[in-house]
């Protein structure tokens, strides 16, 4: 679990499912929590949250130990794994819960996500460019524990065989090197 030299890192990508599947499999990576950030609704449950009122996104809370990953390579696997071009929207899930968002927690953390945005924006990675949401993080909430491992415990369901699935194969994919033992 975590350490005091532990950092953190609170990102939403679209659907919390996928993006959690990826990082869990991330060495460096010391725990992922699904929940809720940037919203204005004290303790949000995911049917307020799905209703778009909230404020608040699909977020995954990323404990990484940065002795082993930086925050910079934590967010080059987070672009690499949603697209970050759509406003409020991934795929077929759509509306400001879906929003890509880094909430930074320091900022160290809003100059390393500024750079690389500009960097990847410059680069043309995207035919479109970058619009994800770069604001402080002021709280997490967690989701429901249902929504905890989700992938890890519903790999037969249909959603997570036919939207994370292809996710986490793109990511083990593409960076092999760097999949926890």
């Amino acid at each position: 679990m975590a350490s005091s030299s532990s950092k953190v890192a609170t990102l939403g990508g679209g659907c919390f499912w996928c993006i959690e599947a990826v990082f869990d499999q991330l060495d460096g990576v010391t725990d992922v929590v699904s929940g809720y950030s940037g919203g204005h609704v004290a303790h949000p449950s995911y049917r307020q949250v799905c209703d778009g009122t909230t404020g608040h996104a699909e977020v995954v809370q990323v404990t990484f130990d940065p002795t082993k990953i930086s925050f910079r390579e934590i967010l080059e696997v987070f672009f690499s794994v949603h697209d970050p071009t759509t406003l409020n929207r991934q795929g077929n899930d759509v509306g400001p819960q879906y929003r890509s968002a880094i909430f930074y927690h320091s900022p160290e953390q809003q100059r390393v996500a500024m750079e690389l945005i500009t960097e990847l924006n410059e680069a043309h990675t995207w035919s479109r460019p970058i619009v994800t949401e770069v604001t402080p993080f002021e709280r997490f909430y967690p989701a429901e524990d249902y929504h905890q491992e989700y992938f890890a415990r519903n790999g037969d369901q249909p959603y997570c065989q036919f939207v994370v699935a292809p996710k986490v194969a793109k990511f083990r994919k593409q960076y092999s090197e760097r999949l926890r033992a």
